[in-house]
């Protein structure tokens, strides 16, 4: 879809909350942030936190939470290096808006997925 207004282009491809939450909302990025909100974590204490998650994903999450400054990496001289991730100010401050979320997650999880059991998807209608 070509937008005429480029205002209002440059505010849909630059939109604030959206550039966030895309980044915030994805699989990994919510749980690796609440394993480093307990303390530094090596890379493979979180891997053994967060069991799902493959080494190249947890990879790629821990890099964009570094670039957009919600958690820190520290590499020490060692053989072999020694990494060390660590929740920034910033993350933090995040945290602090997210806890409530999370609650809420697990004290309605099970009517979410009695919601879910019970949903019936509508029927479609005929094409006239």
């Amino acid at each position: 879809m070509k937008i005429e207004n480029p205002d209002l282009e440059g505010f849909i491809n630059h939109c604030p909350i959206r550039n966030v939450l895309d980044r915030l909302g994805d699989q990994w990025t919510i749980l690796v942030l609440l394993e480093l909100a307990k303390g530094t974590c090596r890379f493979t204490v979180l891997r053994r936190a967060i069991p799902d998650i493959s080494p190249r994903m947890l990879s790629l999450t821990v890099r964009r939470l570094e670039q957009d400054g919600l958690i820190s990496r520290q590499v020490f001289p060692t053989i072999p290096p020694r990494v060390e991730y660590s929740i920034t100010p910033l993350g933090k401050s995040f945290m602090d808006s997210l806890t409530g979320v999370v609650h809420w997650a697990a004290e309605h999880f099970s009517e979410v997925l009695a919601a879910r059991d019970a949903y019936t998807p509508p029927a479609a209608e005929p094409i006239k």
